[in-house]
C-alpha cells in the first residue's frame, strides 16, 4: 500500500470517529448542557465559514479593478470585411468546356 493510500484510510477512519462522536455527544451527552455547547458550536461555526466565503467574494469583488472597454469599432470592420471576401470565395467559376 502506497503513502497516498494509508493517508485515505486514515482520513477515513478519523471521519468517522468524528461523525460517531459526534452523533454520541448529541444524543447521549456525558454531562449536562454538553449537547447543547455543540450544536451552538457547530452552528456557529457553519455560519462564520459560510458568511466569511460570502465576505470574502463581497472584498474581492469590491477590490477588482474594472476590466478594460472592449472597442467594438475593430470588430465591426473585421466582421464587415468578412462577408465580402466569403462572396468572392463563393464565386462559381466559369464552366471550362473542352470543344473537340
Amino acid at each position: 500500500m502506497n503513502k497516498d493510500q494509508v493517508y485515505g484510510w486514515l482520513i477515513l477512519l478519523v471521519s468517522l470517529a468524528i461523525i460517531f462522536g459526534y452523533i454520541w455527544v448529541i444524543f447521549f451527552p456525558p454531562s449536562v448542557g454538553l449537547d447543547t455547547l455543540m450544536l451552538k458550536v457547530t452552528g456557529t461555526a457553519a455560519i462564520v465559514c459560510g458568511f466569511g466565503v460570502m465576505a470574502w467574494i463581497g472584498y474581492t469583488l469590491a477590490t477588482t479593478p474594472p476590466p478594460e472597454p472592449i472597442d467594438m469599432s475593430e470588430f465591426e470592420k473585421e466582421t464587415e470585411e468578412k462577408p465580402a471576401e466569403e462572396k468572392k470565395e463563393q464565386e462559381p467559376k466559369p464552366a471550362e468546356t473542352s470543344e473537340p
